[in-house]
């Protein structure tokens, strides 16, 4: 030893013990080999990793040496077992506590229940870290949300130690916080990558819908694991592309590199029963069947929701009885189903069946109810539900919103604020809708207020809902204010933007914003065709109304529904072309509702056309037997036509099939 004078092998045992507390630095102290004391170092980590802690504590309580190994196992033994006070302890015991007793006592501070105060303190304390310590300290901070902290202190870690486990921290740290960009900038940085690094980052670019750049990535890679196949095949499935994430599960199977496993299956069972595949979810069963898995309980679940949401409930049933431990996931998945497909009393009875029920089983049932009308039921099962948190009332209140019972909605929804129930984000969206569906603009402000005030206002379905709510109230100003504050819209915000402008005779409004969303190569669906069609109905555009009406199968593959029809029979009726809109019924391959030929039957009153009046008065009584505008109408024409004795004739026919006018009616808020 340097300035000492002493050479460590001239001294006996004991001094050689002194010498080595006093003036060695751990790294340089080596203990001598016992083969005993290495297995029973052994044993120790064995018995804690098994959960067996006793057999630790007696295996290291008859030490009569213990090395540095020894402490180390029994602190990380303690660890895994959730004893952190006896971890503490026995470090504090050890005689000399080296780099990986500190990595031991940081890792179990990291573990259990995340005190990173405590681990950052003895980190501060170490006289020599490595890698190790970087990254125990960093995953702390990432665990306990502290991304600035852990950045901070991976920019002044040596640069050789970062990669690639330290590295691979951050990125998972960037990505959960969602920030991409960082992400990248990490991984573009690293001089050493794993299989780790490459599937974070594909991933990451599949959840932020960069399918492109995941695609990209994934193609890159030196080498890929069952993780990575995962993440890009579920990438492509949650962004909508069936085929293209199906190719890919297939392009995996004939490499034959990778093994399937049951993560994937599951991803496959849910694409399939999300688009409704049939054929290719029964290959995905036929599969496992060959490769023989194991029907574990959540291959099995999918599995179950996959026929489901197929429209076959009983083959889910045949899947549910072969799961020798079922879970509740299985019972309310089954459950779902049969609800999903109206049989209410198979639902039932599978629910009274269960052996244990959770807020899932009676929302679900709850919800079923509600779902066919059965409004006493369904308050019955949710008064005797044991706890009720707020995804039942919110199922309640939403059942009440559906149905068109919004007064009914608002009470609930004052009696679960009184039970003192959080209000999601959800619940009060629900309650917008409430307030639109009443159009009571004092209410949805109020629900708006209570949103700022819970911060909930950027949330991207609550500015969907306020956007809906100011529009249905007639404040279209607002409802364009908050919408123009949406950070990312999705095709629900513009779909309600241009059904707001529509609405409230802002025709031209919605036609800019949907040749806006044209330019930017954003996708338009059903709805938001129905909206602009409507708006070109408000505003009389018969040359654009068309143009946009062909291009939904041309562009777009969409294929029109009858309401599109009754628009355009609509816009072309305005318009006096009634021949034409006459010829567009006839060659639509659907059969037109009461909604086309209402609009026809008005067109032709407007139009005095009383030979395409009649056409429609007949058709729309075989549709709705019930309704009385057509006599109403086709009567006041003739009138009109100078043709009295035959409009008296048909008001005398309302009369003796008792048909009867609904009333008018308005009110004042």
């Amino acid at each position: 030893m340097k300035g000492s004078g002493i050479r460590p092998q001239h001294l006996s045992s004991l001094k050689f013990s002194i010498f080595k507390r006093c003036y060695l630095k751990p790294a340089q102290i080596r203990e001598p080999f016992d083969k005993f004391l290495v297995q029973c170092n052994s044993q120790i980590t064995k018995h804690g990793r098994e959960g067996n802690i006793q057999q630790s504590e007696a295996i290291f309580r008859q030490l009569s040496r213990k090395s540095v190994v020894s402490y180390t196992a029994m602190l990380t033994a303690y660890s895994q077992n959730g004893q952190l006070a006896k971890a503490r302890m026995v470090f504090e015991e050890m005689p000399y506590k080296s780099t990986a007793a500190y990595n031991a006592m940081i890792t179990a501070y990291v573990r259990n229940g995340c005190k990173v105060d405590e681990a950052f303190s003895l980190f501060s304390q170490m006289g020599e870290r490595n890698e190790v310590s970087f990254g125990a300290i960093i995953t702390g901070f990432l665990k306990a949300g502290m991304l600035g902290k852990a950045g901070d202190l991976y920019g002044v870690m040596p640069i050789e130690w970062r990669d690639p486990i330290c590295s691979n921290a951050m990125i998972n740290g960037f990505l959960k916080s969602g920030k991409l960009e960082q992400a990248i900038h990490i991984f573009n940085g690293m001089v050493k990558r794993d299989i780790v690094s490459w599937s974070s980052m594909v991933d990451g670019f599949c959840k932020e819908r960069r399918i492109i750049e995941a695609k990209e990535l994934f193609d890159k890679m030196p080498e890929r694991n069952v993780v990575t196949w995962t993440s890009i095949v579920d990438g492509y499935m949650n962004n909508g592309l069936f085929k293209d994430g199906f190719d890919l599960f297939i392009r995996m199977r004939r490499e034959g590199i990778v093994a399937v496993n049951p993560n994937i299956m599951t991803v496959m069972f849910e694409a399939c029963g999300n688009f409704g595949v049939l054929r290719e979810g029964l290959q995905m069963h036929s599969l496992v069947l060959r490769m023989g898995f194991v029907m574990d309980v959540f291959l099995g679940n999918s599995i179950i929701t996959m026929y489901c949401r197929c429209g076959y409930v009983d083959e889910g049933n045949a899947v549910f009885q072969s799961i020798s431990k079922k879970d509740i996931v299985s019972w309310n998945s089954l459950i779902a189903g049969y609800i999903q497909h109206k049989e209410i009393e198979k639902a039932y009875e599978l629910f009274e069946m269960m052996p244990k029920r959770d807020s899932i089983s009676w929302t679900t049932i709850i919800s079923g109810y509600l779902g066919i009308g059965e409004v006493e039921r369904s308050i019955q099962l949710f008064k005797m539900m044991p706890e009720k948190d707020d995804i039942a009332w919110t199922a309640v209140i939403s059942g009440f919103v559906d149905m068109e019972m919004c007064d009914e909605a608002f009470t609930w929804f004052i009696e679960m604020l009184r039970d003192s129930v959080h209000a999601s984000s959800l619940t009060l969206s629900i309650m917008l809708s409430a307030s639109a569906c009443l159009a009571t603009l004092r209410a949805g402000t109020q629900i708006h207020g209570l949103l700022v005030k819970k911060g909930m206002e950027y949330e991207l379905c609550v500015q969907n809902s306020l956007v809906s709510m100011y529009s249905k109230c007639g404040n279209v100003a607002e409802a364009y204010n908050i919408f123009k504050k949406i950070n990312a819209p999705n095709i629900v915000s513009i779909n309600s933007m241009i059904t707001g402008f529509a609405q409230n005779g802002l025709g031209e409004e919605a036609v800019k914003l949907f040749a806006k969303i044209q330019a930017e190569n954003f996708k338009p669906n059903e709805i938001t065709f129905l909206a602009v069609l409507s708006a070109c109905v408000h505003e009389g555009l018969v040359e654009q109304g068309c143009e946009y009406f062909n291009s939904m199968k041309s562009l777009y593959g969409l294929e029109p529904g009858p309401d599109h029809y009754a628009c355009m029979v609509d816009l072309l009726g305005r318009a006096g072309l009634l021949d034409e809109a006459t010829d567009l019924i006839q060659s639509s391959t659907i059969e037109p509702h009461s909604g086309v030929w209402g609009a026809l039957l008005g067109s032709s009153r407007n139009h005095f056309r009383l030979d395409l009046a009649n056409v429609a008065a007949q058709r729309l009584t075989e549709l709705d037997p019930a309704n009385a505008t057509p006599y109403v109408v086709l009567s006041d024409l003739y009138d009109i036509m100078g043709a009295r004795k035959d409009g008296n004739q048909i008001r005398l026919l309302k009369e003796i099939l008792r048909v009867k006018k609904n009333p008018g009616c308005s009110w004042i808020q």
